[in-house]
C-alpha cells in the first residue's frame, strides 16, 4: 500500500500524489497520470500494482489546482467534471507537472511513463515533450491522432481497444505510423474505451493482461 505525498512544481504549487514503494529489488520508477475521474481506486490499484512489479510509482493528481484531491464516480456527473477539469488544464501545466515528478524520481534511476485515457495522451505528448524519459506507453488517449507527427523522445508504445467508440483506432494507427513509423499501435479486438480499468462496465482481462505485460517488457528492456 503507497501513501499520498506532495511534490512542488516549476510554478511553486504543491500538488498532491499516490506514491508506493517498489516490492523487492528497484527496477526504476514510473510516472502514473489518471484518466479523467482523478487519483481514484482505479490508479490506486494501478499505482500498487506497479509497485507490486518492482517500480516506484508515482500518480500525480493532475487537477489540484482546480480542485485538490478530486476524485470522482464513473457517472454521467464525474464524467462531466472530470472532462471540465481536464479542458481547463493547459497542457503545459501538464507537462511541467510531469517533469516535476520525474525529477523526486530520476535521481534513483530510469523513470517511465503510462498514462489511461487523459493520461493516455499525457503519456504521448511527454515522450515527445518532456526530456529524461526512459519509454512511455499510453492507453487509449484521445489526443494521439491530432498530435500523431510529434517525435517521442524515448521509446513508446500505444493501446487502444477495437471497440472503443470514441477513438478510431485504425485512423490513430495510421496516423502515428505516417510519421513515426517505428511506434508500435496495438489493437485489442476484443476490448473498448478503458479496458485496463477494473469497473465491470469496462474492463478486459484478457486484454490489459497482454497490454500490462507488453508495457512491463518495454519498461525492463529500457
Amino acid at each position: 500500500m503507497g501513501e499520498m505525498i506532495k511534490v512542488r512544481g516549476a510554478d511553486g504549487f504543491e500538488f498532491g500524489a499516490y506514491h508506493a514503494a517498489p516490492d523487492g529489488e528497484r527496477k526504476g520508477g514510473v510516472i502514473v497520470i489518471q484518466e479523467i475521474f482523478g487519483i481514484d481506486r482505479h490508479v490506486i490499484r494501478d499505482v500498487d500494482r506497479w509497485a507490486s512489479l518492482g517500480y516506484e510509482a508515482i500518480a500525480p493528481s493532475m487537477y489540484d489546482r482546480a480542485e485538490p484531491g478530486f476524485s470522482v464516480a464513473h457517472d454521467p456527473d464525474g464524467i462531466a467534471k472530470g472532462v471540465a477539469h481536464m479542458r481547463a488544464t493547459p497542457m503545459e501545466q501538464a507537462m511541467s507537472d510531469v517533469a516535476a515528478v520525474r525529477d523526486v524520481l530520476a535521481p534513483k534511476g530510469k523513470v517511465c511513463i503510462v498514462g489511461y485515457c487523459y493520461g493516455g495522451s499525457v503519456a504521448w505528448l511527454a515522450a515527445a515533450d518532456v526530456e529524461g524519459l526512459a519509454a512511455a506507453s499510453s492507453y487509449y488517449g484521445s489526443m494521439v491522432k491530432a498530435n500523431a507527427d510529434k517525435r517521442p523522445r524515448c521509446p513508446v508504445i500505444l493501446h487502444l481497444g477495437r471497440q472503443d467508440a470514441g477513438i478510431p483506432c485504425d485512423e490513430v494507427k495510421a496516423a502515428v505510423n505516417a510519421t513515426n513509423p517505428g511506434v508500435p499501435v496495438y489493437i485489442y479486438d476484443d476490448a473498448g474505451h478503458g479496458f485496463n480499468n477494473e469497473d465491470p462496465a469496462r474492463y478486459s482481462e484478457a486484454s490489459a493482461t497482454l497490454a500490462r505485460q507488453r508495457t512491463l517488457d518495454l519498461f525492463n528492456q529500457s
